[in-house]
């Protein structure tokens, strides 16, 4: 059983990026726009990875969630929904003309808002669009983040008629008494009966997600929802951890009347969970990601071959450059990232006029491309061969150090706390490190200097 040490924990539990891209999305800047995407996505043809990942952004949600930091919205008519969903097709139709239809897309994710909470025939509407754009690959991935409360079985057939064949349950918790704090329903349908009916349907990846650090939790109310969570028998197992930061997102505020679990207690529920999930058989993927041991994510972690984007963990087998559509999402190419206007009301009115709504964007350089790649490596596989690295960019490893500003007086407390070592260019994560992994990222981030962004705190 693992007992954390709540003095390293205290010790590095400072504010840093979460790194699901580097440089991270308070880097993107609005002197880049519309042509500069067409541009980027063009010259994406002929870099790495090959593949084809979408990113499909819904933002609309029958009810807000007040822990929840993503763009949505409630309250639209059934009118604004299908003009949405209209846009959105004609974006994918104009951006996916620049994608060479000699790459195959392997992974599409729908995100929101809430996804399941419109109709079926709206969704097939996009889905028979990205079919009819993209070239799929024989052995591709199509997930959709679903709310229990919207999601029945008919919407279960449905999806998986379409080709669908992973689902993502935002469970957060199963207490009544939490889910009524963050204005969140109940399940439609009990989550136990929901994923033994999606394995039925012929679904190959049931993700199940919870959160810690919610009004009314305590470490008992969480164990008892983790167990019930693994009794549900999901194949992969998220405890994500509530970043409380009312001064962006302002929703939250209203969570401070119930009052939050310390960050002792947050702590501890993290550790319960971690210990209950290993000892049901799961492989711990990064600090709070648990899945089956034949599971892909754990033959990638094995394999050191694990990645990561904006839309949480993945192979490299599997996903690619990203290409978002839909309010603020994000596209991840390999020399640049965009992103969409927010309000569904400008990014309605520059597609119709434009074909595009990219409010602000960042272009890479070589240096910056290279400290992404050794802070993937960390946050992912524990372990980076700068050799490997170095050859990978066509440059000397004295080259890639350089790239991430490397000082060893940056990482020798890790090193004293046991939690890394660096041998013949090799660096392994140990031990512990994993749970300060955000940490060790941020000794390889030169960019960090330059304090630009709000975080939250790191443990």
């Amino acid at each position: 059983m693992l007992t954390f040490d709540r003095n390293l924990l205290d010790k590095y539990n400072v504010a840093g990026p979460r790194y699901t891209s580097y440089p991270p999305a308070t880097f993107f800047h609005n002197e880049y726009g519309n042509e500069d995407y067409k541009e980027s996505v063009i010259v994406s043809n002929q870099e790495k990875p090959e593949n084809v990942s979408v990113y499909i952004h819904i933002p609309f949600c029958p009810q807000l969630c007040t822990f929840c930091g993503c763009t949505t919205y409630t309250g639209m008519g059934r009118n604004v929904i299908e003009s949405y969903i209209d846009t959105l097709i004609k974006e994918i139709d104009l951006v996916s003309k620049d994608v060479s239809n000699d790459r195959k897309l392997t992974q599409v994710h729908w995100g929101g808002g809430t996804p399941n909470a419109i109709s079926a025939k709206l969704i097939r509407k996009v889905t028979d669009a990205i079919k009819r754009n993209f070239t799929f690959a024989e052995s591709y991935e199509m997930a959709m983040e679903c709310s229990p409360a919207y999601l029945d079985y008919k919407m279960v057939d449905e999806l998986k008629d379409m080709g669908f064949n992973r689902i993502s349950l935002g469970v957060q918790d199963f207490k009544q008494e939490v889910l009524a704090a963050i204005n969140r329903k109940e399940p439609r349908v009990p989550v136990k009966e929901m994923i033994a009916y999606l394995r039925k349907a012929g679904f190959s990846g049931i993700n199940l997600d919870l959160v810690y650090g919610l009004p009314f939790q305590t470490r008992e109310s969480f164990n008892e929802t983790v167990a019930q969570a693994l009794e549900a028998n999901p194949d992969r197992l998220v405890t994500f951890s509530y970043a409380h930061v009312p001064s962006v997102m302002t929703r939250q505020k209203e969570l401070e009347q119930y009052g939050l679990p310390g960050a002792d207690e947050k702590i501890a529920m993290l550790e319960d969970a971690y210990n209950m999930a290993v000892d049901k058989g799961y492989v711990p993927i990064g600090m709070d990601h648990f899945a089956k041991p034949n599971d892909e994510f754990a033959v990638a972690l094995k394999e050191k071959k694990l990645h990561r984007n904006f839309q949480g963990y993945c192979t490299r087998e599997t996903t690619g450059q990203v290409y978002g559509f839909g309010t603020s999402s994000i596209s991840q190419l390999f020399t640049a990232y965009s992103q969409n206007e927010k309000t569904i009301k400008e990014y309605m009115e520059r597609v119709e006029k434009d074909g595009r709504a990219v409010v602000r964007g960042y272009k890479l350089n070589q240096n910056e491309q290279i400290v992404r790649q050794i802070i993937n490596e960390v946050m992912c596989n524990y372990f980076v061969d700068f050799k490997q690295v170095a050859t990978e960019f066509n440059v000397s490893v004295s080259e890639v150090y350089k790239a991430v500003d490397f000082q060893l007086e940056k990482i020798q407390s890790f090193i004293n706390d046991d939690l890394l070592e660096l041998n013949n260019d090799e660096l392994t994560v140990k031990g512990q490190g994993r749970f300060v992994i955000r940490n060790i990222a941020m000794a390889f981030d030169p960019a960090l200097k330059s304090g630009k962004g709000q975080y939250s705190k790191t443990v």
